[in-house]
């Protein structure tokens, strides 16, 4: 009989350590997916304290141009607003496609395109839209292996008790998606 309780003791220790990794391992997968979002966040908010900067370059030069600096400050303004990943990524595609405008506007006005201050803005906006691109990548990566993690067997059984649901990916969407049109 004392050999079966231990048995039976060593059988529930070794769920119990096994429970424990998997708690720990979803852990740090959640705070993975945490910090892959508060990276693309600093990249938004920095894109977004460049915008006020670029549209006052910009309308010195285009002053007829006035809905393209109109949506550009209204993108921005829905971005610094949004609260959850999807508004965000809502609000961060239309800032995307506003600014792409914009560029292709600036295009029309060589004098705006000499512009230090333009270029300058121009380079630091590429810049940030390439590491809001990395960021973007290495959420979706970490909320991809964290949602994969809670959803196999045996993990799956717990996940859900342990507080542990799926993460959403930052996605574009329908109209986000269409190549900007600029007919000037």
């Amino acid at each position: 009989m004392d050999l079966w309780l231990w048995i039976a003791i060593a059988v529930v220790v070794v769920f119990l350590l096994w429970l424990w990794g998997m708690y720990n391992r979803l852990i740090r997968l959640k705070n993975r997916v945490e910090n892959g979002w508060s990276q693309i966040d600093v990249q938004l908010k920095r894109r977004a304290d460049l915008i006020p900067n670029l549209v006052k370059t910009v309308k010195g030069y285009v002053k007829h141009e006035k809905t393209v600096l109109e949506n550009v400050t209204k993108a921005r303004s829905a971005l610094v607003s949004a609260k959850n990943v999807p508004s965000k990524a809502k609000a961060e595609n239309q800032l995307t496609g506003a600014l792409k405008t914009l560029f292709a506007v600036a295009e029309a006005y060589p004098d705006l395109k000499a512009n230090e201050n333009f270029k300058m803005l121009q380079e630091e906006l590429a810049g940030t839209e390439n590491k809001i691109s990395y960021a973007r990548q290495f959420y979706n990566d970490t909320v991809m292996r964290f949602n994969q993690t809670i959803e196999v067997f045996p993990t799956k059984m717990f996940a859900k008790n342990l507080g542990f649901g799926r993460k959403p990916f930052f996605e574009t969407k329908g109209k986000d998606r269409e190549v900007v049109k600029v007919d000037l």
